[in-house]
């Protein structure tokens, strides 16, 4: 999987797993895609730096290097918000 779209999966599981902390299974897949982005492309220190109107800016450590990506706050939320209009999982 490309860097791009491993990192937007674990954003988008992420933010879902922050806002259903007893969701066994959306913590299992972040940690899944962190894992991804860890071994098999090289991140360190992945982490949701801040949200702002527009864009969420996730921060990691690759080559040595400290890189932001911005990435739109709503399709960031999506899934999120997909899960929480469908009444089966709420």
């Amino acid at each position: 999987m490309r860097l791009d779209d491993a990192l937007f999966n674990w954003l988008q599981i992420q933010l879902v797993a922050e806002a259903r902390p007893d969701d066994r299974a959306a913590a299992d897949t972040r940690d899944f895609f962190r894992d991804m982005l860890t071994e098999d492309h090289g991140l360190a220190n992945l982490l949701v730096h801040k949200t702002d109107d527009t864009m969420v800016h996730v921060k990691y450590d690759k080559d040595g290097r400290s890189k932001t990506q911005l990435i739109p706050r709503e399709t960031a939320e999506q899934l999120l918000a997909d899960i929480n209009a469908n009444p089966k999982y709420n």
